[in-house]
């Protein structure tokens, strides 16, 4: 198995439009697990875990979904480090 962890920034219009709910959405069609919360900053923060093909596509998902034309930058950074998360949250 090829389990990752992704951690995404995004940045743009993100809060205040529906953008967290429609990420934990969208995770429903792909076998990931992870979290979504807004930041103090303005930006998005979304952790989540899985196969790496499997997180790729994913973040193709939220990038096509209805809320992908407010992201303005994401920043991506890829790890190993799993946290094991059950199902996939809205935190706060």
């Amino acid at each position: 198995m090829n389990r990752r962890k992704v951690k995404v920034y995004y940045s743009g219009r993100v809060q205040g439009v529906g953008f967290r709910y429609t990420v934990k959405f969208v995770a429903t069609g792909y076998e990931v697990v992870g979290l979504v919360k807004n930041l103090d900053d303005g930006r998005v923060e979304l952790v989540a875990e899985g196969e790496k093909l499997e997180l790729e596509s994913f973040l193709e998902g939220i990038r096509k979904s209805g809320v992908g034309h407010f992201i303005r930058n994401e920043g991506i950074a890829w790890n190993d480090d799993l946290e094991e998360f059950k199902g996939f949250k809205i935190s706060s």
